[in-house]
């Protein structure tokens, strides 16, 4: 009997392009998929709650598949992880109504970007941070933060992406967007219904632009006016980024 099982997984993007399967490329769902076809000894599709970029991380990632395999799940996970790169692993496995779908089923993700603000960033953090240890007032950017908050256009925020062509609504709710200091690091952190293509990382340039004197919350509100016909940006680094949890 046909089974649907639920993954939450954890991965260092690193040395991966990304989430979504590229030929001749490493990446996420290639590596799931590549060990879970061989567990299952034919070709399964893993869909996942969404694409992170070349180089993003995640903390709770989730994805879902269909297997035949009488596996317990215990069992499954640890082959799972005995099977696929040191750089990802399964840390939840469950099984699921037949219908469900990680992405469509999708009630609320939030993203975290790290910066490093100290002069010297440590080589341990290097590729897990953004390191800025430039002049900024770090209240400006906790300020300009809080302008995301509720229901907006985020064209602006957006990266072209292929799915343009389908003319879909670039309106997201944004829940709750915060920064805050934790020693050298500044933290921020967004929850919210739906993210665009390298939304949240142009969210943080912008704020760092904020920090830096160049943008006030007028004009970051600008950016939220449906048809403004600009880009906001630069946009941060993919590895100070991380997925830490999808919501159902």
């Amino acid at each position: 009997m046909a089974r649907r099982i639920k993954i939450t997984l954890s991965y260092d993007g690193t040395g991966f392009h990304g989430w979504q399967v590229q030929p001749g490329l490493d990446t996420i769902q290639g590596a799931v998929e590549a060990v879970i076809s061989e567990i299952e000894e034919k070709r399964v599709d893993v869909a996942g709650s969404g694409r992170t970029d070349a180089g993003v991380h995640a903390l709770g990632q989730v994805a879902a598949f269909t297997i035949d395999n009488p596996i317990p799940i215990y069992n499954l996970r640890k082959a799972m992880n005995r099977l696929l790169p040191a750089a990802v692993r399964i840390i939840e496995v469950e099984e699921v109504a037949a219908e469900f779908h990680p992405r469509f089923n999708a009630r609320a993700k939030t993203y975290e970007y790290r910066i490093w603000r100290g002069e010297v960033c440590p080589p341990f953090e290097r590729l897990y941070m953004r390191h800025f240890p430039y002049p900024m007032d770090v209240e400006r950017f906790m300020r300009a933060s809080q302008v995301f908050v509720g229901e907006h256009d985020f064209t602006a925020f957006a990266a072209s992406d292929e799915k343009d062509a389908l003319g879909g609504s670039k309106v997201r709710t944004i829940f709750d967007s915060r920064a805050w200091i934790d020693g050298n690091r500044l933290i921020y952190r967004v929850r919210g219904s739906g993210f665009l293509k390298h939304m949240v990382r142009n969210l943080v340039g912008t704020m760092i632009e904020a920090g830096k004197g160049n943008l006030d919350a007028e004009r970051i509100r600008a950016l939220l006016d449906p048809g403004v016909g600009i880009k906001a940006g630069p946009t941060a680094p993919a590895r100070g980024l991380f997925l830490v949890s999808v919501e159902y």
